[in-house]
């Protein structure tokens, strides 16, 4: 992995995902640029977010970090992955089986927060990750009848 890269911000960019999927039902980011300092993610979304909507946003995020979830990650067959995930930012070369990251226990599907193929490097419990900060957020409009991108800049707390 690359000296800037924290598996810390990676885990909270999943967690980040998780809520954002749960809350608003978009698909999981296309973009990322995870970093030790501080990262950011992009979404199709529709709308912008309020600044209230970024504050619980990031409360409930904070609330899964203090859950102190397991972070746990399972092999799978890519015929039965794609059944379940989008695998269109997977390249072929991954493989026949690929790694799938859960936050919350696999064996409990109630428990999980989110799932998804990932070659990162995680920590084994959300509590590991620090104080999750929103820095900052911001929203460009779709082509016409289209969703948006909201991009969100993050970093964590010690």
């Amino acid at each position: 992995m690359a000296k800037e890269y924290d598996p810390r911000m990676h885990s909270a960019e999943h967690a980040l995902s998780g809520v954002l999927i749960r809350r608003y039902g978009c698909p999981r980011c296309f973009s990322t640029h995870i970093n030790a300092n501080k990262s950011k993610v992009d979404f199709r979304f529709p709308h912008d977010l309020s600044a209230e909507e970024a504050a619980s946003i990031a409360a409930e995020v904070n609330d899964v970090i203090k859950a102190d979830l397991p972070i746990v990650a399972r092999e799978m067959p890519r015929e039965e992955a794609a059944r379940i995930f989008n695998l269109t930012r997977l390249p072929e070369s991954a493989g026949d089986t690929l790694r799938i990251v859960y936050i919350g226990d696999p064996g409990k599907p109630e428990t999980v927060l989110d799932s998804c193929p990932c070659i990162g490097e995680h920590v084994a419990h959300t509590g590991e990750c620090g104080e999750f900060i929103w820095v900052s957020h911001e929203w460009k409009p779709g082509e016409e009848g289209q969703d948006g991108v909201l991009r969100i800049r993050f970093k964590l707390g010690k």
